[in-house]
């Protein structure tokens, strides 16, 4: 069974809404719009200390009651971090006992890596190892590959997000997704891809990720639009 705080994701996908500014505003509008979890791109919002990191989730919660997963973007991986590594990962694990959920980049360094997935582990907080390919869909096999890596690696969750440029590469995402048996969160990013963000949760997939009103990525839908498409599928 996979959960994030009381979401049982096994057995039906959530929505998570992809906050990157005006935290408490964006997320009472996402509870609104119907999102199951806040995601909080730490690369964005540019929290200036722990303290007031705590008190912003604190807020959150209080008004939506929505588990929170932490993500500080890589800059491989699409992210906007303008201090260290090092420092990058410590705010991932000095977040931790104040969310349910951490994302951390499958390209991290492996020591750097291995520190938030252990910590994560130890405050018993819902794993995510993410890869994202902004240019194109890799084989199939290299698919597989990636997710089983991260799975291997401490994952509860493996995301893979890539640019779908057709749509056999569609195609070629939903079959990896349909054939995966441990926990995985996919996406094709793109116009050619969009649909993927309904779809794939019908093949498999735990999360699909939407915004309030403008894209952070590339094909991303609005939450109450993958809303009502979910509701009619689950």
């Amino acid at each position: 069974m996979v959960r994030i705080e009381n979401l049982d994701l096994d057995r039906k996908p959530a929505i998570v809404a992809v906050i990157d500014d005006d935290p408490v505003e964006n997320a009472k509008a996402a509870n609104w719009l119907g999102a199951d979890i806040i995601e909080l791109r730490l690369d964005l919002l540019e929290f200036t200390d722990l303290e007031e990191t705590k008190k912003i989730i604190n807020r959150i919660k209080d008004n939506t009651r929505l588990p929170c997963i932490a993500t500080n973007r890589l800059h491989a991986d699409g992210g906007k971090w303008t201090g260290s590594e090092e420092s990058r990962i410590s705010s991932l694990t000095d977040i931790l006992p104040f969310v349910e959920g951490v994302d951390i980049e499958l390209g991290t360094e492996s020591e750097l890596r291995s520190r938030v997935v252990e910590a994560a582990k130890a405050s018993g907080v819902t794993v995510i190892i993410s890869s994202h390919d902004f240019d194109k869909t890799p084989s199939v096999e290299d698919m597989k590959n990636m997710l089983d890596r991260a799975h291997t690696l401490g994952a509860d969750i493996a995301k893979l997000a890539v640019m779908a440029n057709s749509r056999q590469d569609v195609l070629d995402l939903l079959q990896i997704t349909a054939d995966m048996e441990k926990p995985i969160c996919t996406i094709a990013m793109g116009e050619a891809g969009k649909h993927s963000r309904i779809v794939a949760p019908c093949y498999g997939s735990l999360l699909t990720y939407g915004v309030i009103s403008k894209a952070i990525a590339p094909g991303q839908i609005k939450i109450h639009e993958l809303r009502s498409a979910l509701e009619i599928l689950f």
